[in-house]
């Protein structure tokens, strides 16, 4: 059983699935190789015990990022491959690869496979369409609860 934050708040509510040790590890292979099969998961994960490895797929498949493919049914074999909306988190490892790389590990890096250079996230107005720098951006709590919960009065 997973602990949770239990917060009005996007970010906690993103940890309560994808938080606990491992989980974003399974997406990164996931996303980086492709569907995977529970052995090659093992393997890619080096020092991951089977229970660990089995509970974080069943919670990522509850919560819809993951989906289990079988390919054998005697005995149960499955390709696990990320959803849509695990795929939507491509942007978060790539979040966490520039600020691993500049803060702990420079030894690995994404880039653009047409031209080879390196990628950098960037933040971008869905109105506009401009780029927006760091002292531009704000906060806005859309819930009164949100803001409760981080000491702001609506």
């Amino acid at each position: 059983m997973t602990k949770e934050y239990g917060l009005p708040c996007p970010v906690a509510k993103t940890l309560d699935v994808i938080g606990e040790r491992w989980t974003l590890l399974i997406i990164r292979d996931l996303l980086s190789l492709g569907p995977r099969k529970y052995v090659e998961l093992s393997q890619s994960l080096h020092g991951i015990a089977p229970n660990v490895l089995s509970d974080r797929l069943k919670l990522l498949e509850t919560h819809g990022i993951v989906e289990r493919e079988y390919y054998e049914e005697h005995p149960p074999r499955a390709l696990y491959r990320l959803t849509r909306r695990g795929a939507d988190l491509r942007t978060v490892l790539l979040a966490l690869l520039q600020w691993g790389n500049r803060h702990l590990y420079d030894g690995v890096v994404a880039v653009h496979a047409t031209c080879g250079h390196d990628l950098t996230l960037d933040t971008v107005c869905e109105e506009c369409g401009e780029s927006v720098r760091p002292n531009d951006r704000r906060i806005d709590y859309r819930k009164r609860e949100a803001a409760r919960a981080v000491g702001i009065t609506l």
